[in-house]
């Protein structure tokens, strides 16, 4: 776990800790990671959502390493051209901004396991969350930032507007996109991008990539706490809202 996030207290009865170590047990012995969670579930008896966050949370070893050899500090942007993949880097930070858990996940980077993809609406949270990720990367001195936002979602324009105010408003050079291939874009940018995500598969397929909603807890440092259990770590944001 990196050093920078604030390890505030342990919870050792974490209910998901011992199902996490039998998978992670599991995987380590060559298991395939669905068939591993499903029969951990079973024996735990675990319902949908506490499936869904093992997985999201659970990596493979030697997927972990090389997800976490990808990762890039924010002083290793400065002077780089920054491609966002939009919706995973905005709820994610939207999750903050509203209290939600979020979970430092195996590889090193900060996922949320709420699920609202489909169903995400523009609010004053995404201004604000708006506003941290250009912040951060206004403080990185990057380059230039290109946002992808996948055109299937509803208000996807409304929020592309949104961010170019925002980057006009932050200062930075860049672009923001609708895309109906967002995933394959970003997978197949070229090196001359580092790449702003948490999706595994894009991380698994890309060169260099930016963790922005772990850097900006990394900021906030004494503000937020990660209740760490045995096998899980809990990131609670309930001081972002100021």
């Amino acid at each position: 776990m990196p050093t920078t996030l604030k390890e505030a207290a342990s919870s050792t009865n974490d209910k998901l800790s011992f199902p996490a170590r039998d998978i992670r047990y599991l995987l380590e012995r060559g298991y395939p990671k669905t068939s591993s969670i499903r029969f951990v579930g079973d024996r735990y008896n675990l319902d949908r959502n506490e499936r869904h966050i093992l997985t999201r949370v659970i990596v493979p070893p030697k997927t972990a390493v090389t997800r976490n050899r990808k990762k890039l500090t924010l002083k290793e942007i400065s002077g780089k051209m920054v491609l966002v993949d939009g919706y995973n880097v905005l709820i994610t930070i939207e999750s903050m901004l509203e209290d939600h858990t979020l979970w430092l996940c195996d590889d090193g980077f900060v996922r949320d396991t709420r699920g609202i993809f489909r169903s995400h609406k523009n609010t004053d949270i995404t201004h604000k969350a708006l506003k941290y990720m250009c912040s951060i990367l206004s403080k990185s001195s990057v380059l230039y930032v290109k946002v992808l936002l996948d055109s299937q979602m509803g208000k996807s324009g409304e929020l592309a507007a949104l961010i170019r105010q925002e980057l006009v408003s932050s200062s930075l050079r860049g672009e923001v996109l609708t895309s109906a291939h967002v995933d394959f874009d970003l997978k197949y940018a070229g090196s001359g991008y580092v790449i702003a995500t948490a999706d595994g598969v894009i991380i698994d397929t890309v060169e260099k990539v930016i963790d922005l909603p772990a850097a900006i807890i990394e900021e906030m440092n004494s503000r937020v706490k990660v209740i760490l259990s045995d096998h899980l770590h809990q990131i609670h944001t309930n001081c972002i809202k100021s």
